[in-house]
């Protein structure tokens, strides 16, 4: 079982920036790939990005690369989301998952874990 807790999130003007946190309990945090999600209102979950066990290998949507950052710090078992440069359409709740395979994947349905969400919005 792992039990994730996300922060950060909050309100700002669009150009700004919010690391988002999520902290990880239970399963040795160190074997399994984390991702980022993020759902708009009216509009389906979707991918952001992910990294692999080992922080080795990211993945990002097109909509944010170059803008965002995905890293993890597995001594503290927690997953970061660096967001510059944000834009409206970046408005959503953000929700943290974990995969029990190492390798990083964009693809929902691996993903075993989910936190209950930070909420991001961002002014124009």
């Amino acid at each position: 079982q792992v039990q994730l807790v996300e922060s950060g999130g909050g309100l700002v003007q669009a150009g700004g920036s919010l690391r988002l946190s999520c902290e990880a309990s239970g399963r040795v945090f160190s074997t399994y790939a984390m991702g980022w999600f993020r759902q708009a209102p009216g509009k389906e979950r979707e991918f952001v990005a992910a990294i692999r066990w080992s922080g080795g290998s990211t993945y990002y949507t097109d909509s944010v690369k170059g803008r965002f950052t995905i890293s993890r710090d597995n001594a503290k078992n927690t997953v970061y989301l660096q967001m510059n440069s944000l834009k409206p359409e970046d408005t959503a709740v953000y929700y943290c998952a974990a995969s029990l395979l190492p390798k990083a994947t964009m693809n929902m349905d691996e993903y075993r874990y989910w936190g209950q969400g930070t909420q991001v919005t961002v002014s124009s």
